[in-house]
């Protein structure tokens, strides 16, 4: 007979589940929440079944006073409808049920108004995240759970350990800080690499893998809200065949702005430019993503040093320096000089002044105040 095993020896995984009452708890399970029954010992008298269903395998024991002592184990089900839950009643002792919507928006947390600042000096501050990938917090309170930004560096080049999966977020963007990273998208065609100065909106619940990344590629990744779930989808093979850049996902469409292409514009008067990303469009207005630095002008004038007055009525203003020096100053901040690879948020409603040096570049990060409907 063929071993159907696993190079571990290991065929199947059970959940040992205590019971009063095997057929109370196989009513229950197969009757009301469609588990199929695999086994029932003995046949005069059960006191030992296994059922399967929704991807989980379940050991019922009632032998030998099982539930003495013992909590009920939890079963969380995921499903469409909430009708399904409120149809299948009271669980028997040993198990307890909990339900979740698949397609439930994640919670998102009141934001925290106020003032955060980041240095980039401690190398200590980075540590192992997912597919061990290296993360430094940029905002390390998280604005009261609202917000995460995360400044990601892959230290061996080659392929990544990665694996298709979504993310149940609000908002999600990645810009690559140096470097380069090959990535791919559910229905935005084949791989493509990432360059430094490169963005794209990863919009809620779209599939996409990291594949490839460059010796010492830097990322930064804002995502609302701070904890969220990172899933994996075992079933989707990418790239997919479709191709369709306009789909929406959550309401957002898939971006791609690639630096090399980007167009520059005046911005704030004569001193600054920038480079729109296209994420306002794709979000609806939700957010705003963009790189801004000193024109060749303010660059050789003495204006370049000039402050600038500015102000925001959203839930984020977040700066990240790629370049040069920035000094920021307002009653409600204080007074501070940026260096690259320090970041900050700003918090609303309160003016500030930005000084800007020759050789300054920064990455801009804002989202909106929350209206009824986001």
């Amino acid at each position: 007979m063929k071993n159907t095993a696993d190079a571990d020896g290991i065929c199947s995984a059970q959940v040992i589940v205590p019971c009063a009452d095997i057929g109370e708890m196989l009513e229950f399970l197969s009757g009301r929440l469609g588990f199929r029954v695999d086994l029932v010992m003995p046949a005069d008298a059960p006191t030992v079944a296994v059922v399967s269903g929704h991807g989980v395998r379940l050991r019922l024991d009632s032998s030998g006073g099982a539930l003495t002592n013992v909590a009920p184990v939890v079963l969380r089900l995921e499903c469409d409808a909430s009708a399904l839950a409120n149809g299948a009643g009271e669980p028997p002792s040993g198990i307890r049920i909990e339900w979740a919507g698949t397609n439930a928006a994640p919670d998102i947390l009141e934001c925290r108004n106020e003032f955060v600042l980041t240095r980039f000096t401690d190398e200590n501050a980075w540590g192992i995240g997912r597919a061990g990938m290296l993360y430094r917090d940029l905002i390390p309170d998280r604005m009261g759970g609202r917000f995460i930004a995360s400044h990601i560096r892959i230290v061996a080049g080659g392929a990544v350990p990665d694996y298709v999966h979504f993310h149940k977020i609000r908002f999600q963007m990645i810009y690559c800080k140096a470097g380069s990273v090959q990535v791919v998208y559910e229905d935005q065609g084949p791989p493509f690499v990432l360059e430094s100065g490169d963005c794209v909106l990863q919009p809620p619940q779209i599939r996409h893998r990291v594949l490839h990344a460059t010796a010492g590629a830097e990322v930064i990744e804002i995502g609302c809200p701070a904890v969220h779930e990172t899933v994996a989808d075992h079933d989707l093979s990418l790239p997919t065949t479709r191709i369709d850049p306009d789909r929406l996902f959550g309401g957002q469409r898939f971006v791609r702005h690639v630096a090399a292409k980007a167009i520059w514009s005046s911005w704030l008067g004569e001193n600054f430019e920038t480079r729109d990303t296209g994420i306002a469009d794709a979000t609806f207005g939700l957010a705003d993503v963009r790189v801004v630095r000193l024109r060749a002008q303010a660059e050789r004038s003495i204006e370049a040093d000039s402050a600038t007055l500015r102000s925001h009525d959203g839930e984020l203003l977040f700066l990240f320096v790629l370049n040069g020096t920035l000094d920021l100053v307002g009653d409600a901040i204080g007074r501070h000089e940026l260096h690259a690879g320090d970041a900050c948020a700003i918090p609303a409603n309160h003016d500030f002044f930005l000084h800007a040096r020759p050789g300054l570049k920064f990455l801009e990060v804002s989202l909106r105040a929350e209206r009824a409907g986001d």
